[in-house]
């Protein structure tokens, strides 16, 4: 570039450089000329910052390359760059490279936990969560790192190591063996299991094994009295399919032939003196009524799944059936139900909604205790418990109960508990409550528990419009909640407002219930404008909303992206205008997100009627130690096999199997652990974690320490820094990921209290987080857009 080229601004950053004498590369020039140039008169001090900010990116390289070279994995990128970050001369060496990442590092490991044991453990599980692992020399050189950042004297440190690598050492002893024991455990249960299935016999030679005829041997099939063993489907193009029976099961049955005849010839000789016809013998009179439950459940007994939950079974039970649209009122004339009875049982979805019945009940003068996966509060004296779905009581009777968001039936993940409360619940009076694409589930419950039902619809107070016109993001105002389909979307539009000067409330998946309660107070009260959610707001949530805002029409299900459903759409765009609150709910869609004519289309659309109509269900323990006896295996994989391989077959024409993909693969992961039960390992095969957060891996390591009889820490966020400097980054979402560890930590703490023992540094910690997270998301700082990990 020649002097006459040179805007004036070029020609001060080029005179300021050579002034300030630093040597810099050919493609450093252009970007330093264009940063110096938007400085008034820039001087040498302005150079080596400009230069600095340059070379950060190649200096973080180099950091991590130094660092990986020396075999410490534990060096992260973000240290690295907060390594390159403090720099400040532009001619650094390796050495002041290596010196800044000292810091770093230092300062980590002192703010990884509270003590230097604390920090090590955090590391290392931050590191097994990501799936890395150091050799025993690394792990010296990280313990080594820990106690001097922490300042141990030399005795000190020296033990401090050597007690890390003995205790890494028996840790890496034990998961070799648990995985070596867990192989062996699944090959046996897979021989097993293909040993059973090649000793089964077809439909031709059950007449032997009984002693009977062809035709008695298929009346008893066909009522159910001879249990079928496995069932395969006719290939492709074929019909029907192929029955098989087990000898081992039909031996015993022999000797109840003669009663089968018996039931059938008296059975014959009714029907002839009422004058009947009918050709052929009749078949027994009991399979079709609640007696043939007991007589036709074998072991898991899937297939007769209402008769598992005999308490119900015994009680003459009746169902209410409350459908309606969001903001009807469902749940009102319920809980005035059960404020009024003796005593009962309201079940919700979520810890928020449990809450929120105990204090509704409470509201009436009606002492409830509560219990939730992770929490517990027992109120002496109260005969009325608030609940979560998957906590439903099943023993004792009560007069009422409520379970709510019945369209969760068809959920995949948790359909399942919804059945079992349902079903189970022991309440001679039993409301669900759910949207009207529920219906048709809930009658096909009530049939198969042979329980009368009374339908209620209801209609929503306030009218529900689509607007005409897609919405800009400038125009959204007071009383608007703008809805987005993931974490990352709602803080991006978070910022994005807050730069446009609008105060800004969020709600999304991944936090507590109690910061929701709090964002969701915040926007209640007025010291949030606009309330920027995920579909979380869906369900639970009572809010002033005037307008519901969606910024896609699109979403992820975890499978694939597809358009919104009628239902999503009704239930989420429903949480606008709440009755007493607002004339009117309107429901938008952002400018050039969509067409408003979709959103129109889906509020009018009728109630959907679901391809499955079959309940789901899944094992309980119950279910897990019979089918354990009766295949005389301790394998929880191969139980969990054997259930999902035999016991209910994938036609079944009244149930379907739940997805079991998270049990097996916990069970595969944790059968080979020394020192837990069957029943022990089954707990942990239902523990909520979360498996794109390692979950399952981190579950087996708590479970190994368990079983060898050590207690198990509670998960640690370490350092937290200033709120205002964490919004939407990734020090907000490790701290929401620490906070599911804990739940999941806490959950185990009610069912193994022995070993997770420190639930008071648990409840700590979760408190800590929920008011540090609340207090990020409070602040409001103007700004860049700040982008979410």
């Amino acid at each position: 570039m020649t002097d006459e080229s040179m805007t004036p601004g070029e020609g001060a950053a080029e005179a300021a450089i050579g002034a300030a004498g630093y040597p810099v590369e050919p493609h450093e020039r252009a970007p330093l000329l264009r940063a110096l140039s938007r400085i008034p008169s820039p001087g040498a001090e302005d150079v080596r910052h400009a230069l600095c900010e340059i070379r950060r990116r190649g200096w973080a390289a180099r950091i991590t390359e130094l660092a990986h070279r020396a075999g410490r994995a534990w060096i992260s990128a973000a240290d690295a760059r907060a390594a390159a970050a403090a720099i400040m001369s532009p001619d650094a060496t390796e050495e002041a490279l290596l010196a800044a990442l000292g810091a770093v590092t230092a300062t980590r490991l002192r703010d990884a936990g509270p003590d230097a044991e604390a920090a090590l453990r955090a590391v290392m599980e931050g590191m097994a969560d990501a799936g890395g692992s150091l050799s025993i020399e690394q792990l010296d050189d990280l313990a080594r790192s820990v106690a001097t950042a922490w300042d141990l004297d030399p005795e000190h440190a020296r033990r401090f190591r050597k007690t890390a690598i003995q205790a890494e050492e028996r840790r890496r002893h034990e998961l070799r063996e648990a995985q070596r024991a867990a192989r062996e455990r699944r090959r046996e249960e897979v021989r097993r299991l293909r040993e059973w299935e090649r000793g089964l016999v077809d439909i031709e030679d059950v007449p032997g094994l009984l002693g009977c005829t062809p035709k008695e041997a298929q009346r008893w099939v066909t009522a159910g009295l001879v249990p079928v063993a496995r069932r395969i489907p006719a290939g492709r193009g074929g019909k029907g399919e192929r029955r098989q029976f087990d000898p081992a099961v039909l031996a015993p049955l022999r000797a109840e032939v003669a009663g089968w005849r018996s039931a059938e010839r008296e059975a014959g000789d009714a029907r002839r003196g009422a004058g009947e016809r009918g050709g052929g013998l009749a078949a027994p009179a009991i399979p079709g009524g609640r007696a043939a439950n007991a007589a036709v459940a074998r072991v898991a007994a899937l297939d007769r799944y209402a008769g598992h939950f005999a308490t119900a079974r015994a009680l003459d039970r009746r169902i209410t059936l409350v459908t309606g649209p969001t903001n009807s009122g469902k749940s009102h004339t319920a809980l005035d139900r059960l404020a009024s009875a003796e005593s009962g049982h309201a079940l919700a979805p979520l810890r928020l909604l449990a809450h929120e019945f105990r204090e509704a009940l409470e509201a009436r003068g009606v002492a409830a205790s509560l219990s939730t996966g992770e929490e517990r509060i027992r109120v002496p004296g109260s005969r009325h418990l608030a609940a979560t779905v998957e906590m439903c009581p099943f023993g004792d009777p009560v007069d009422v109960a409520v379970v709510d968001e019945a369209q969760m039936l068809h959920d995949p993940d948790r359909g399942a508990a919804w059945t079992a409360a349902i079903m189970g619940v022991p309440a001679r009076e039993v409301f669900v409550l759910g949207a009207p694409e529920s219906v048709p589930m809930v009658r096909r419950i009530a049939k198969l528990c042979g329980d009368p039902v009374e339908e209620v619809s209801l209609q929503r107070k306030s009218p529900l419009v689509a607007a005409r016109n897609p919405v800009a993001l400038g125009d959204l105002g007071p009383g608007d909640a703008l809805v987005a389909f993931s974490r990352r979307d709602v803080l991006q539009f978070r910022e994005e407002l807050i730069k446009r000067g609008r105060r800004v409330a969020v709600v999304y998946g991944a936090l507590s219930p109690e910061v929701r309660l709090a964002e969701a107070a915040r926007f209640r009260n007025g010291d949030a404008d606009i309330l920027v959610a995920t579909d979380a707001i869906g369900m639970g949530l009572n809010l002033p909303i005037r307008r519901v805002v969606f910024s896609a029409l699109r979403k992820f299900d975890g499978t694939a992206s597809r358009d919104l459903k009628a239902q999503e759409v009704k239930q989420i765009g429903g949480r606008a205008g709440r009755y007493g609150q607002h004339e009117e709910g309107i429901v938008a869609v952002l400018a050039g997100a969509g067409s408003p004519g979709f959103v129109r289309g889906m509020l009018s659309a009728l109630p959907e009627s679901p391809a499955d109509l079959r309940p789901q269900v899944q094992p309980d323990a119950a279910i897990v130690a019979a089918v354990a006896a009766e295949i005389g295996s301790d394998s929880l994989f191969g139980v969990l096999a054997r259930i999902k391989r035999a016991v209910l077959r994938r036609d079944d024409p009244n149930y379907r199997l739940a997805d079991m993909t998270q049990p097996l693969a916990i069970a595969s992961a944790i059968d080979g652990i020394p020192g837990l039960s069957l029943l022990d390992r089954w707990t942990y095969a239902t523990c909520p974690v979360d498996e794109r957060d390692s979950g399952v891996a981190r579950l087996s390591r708590w479970a190994m320490e368990h079983g060898a009889g050590r207690p198990v820490s509670p998960p640690e966020a370490g350092h937290l820094p200033p709120p205002h400097r964490a919004a939407g980054g990734p020090v907000l979402e490790k701290a929401e990921k620490v906070y599911k560890r804990l739940v999941a930590w806490r959950w185990l703490s009610l069912r193994f209290p022995d070993a997770y023992p420190d639930r008071e540094a648990a409840q700590g910690e979760s408190d800590r987080l929920d008011a540090w997270i609340e207090e990020v998301l409070r602040h409001q700082r103007r700004g860049r857009s700040v982008h979410a990990a």
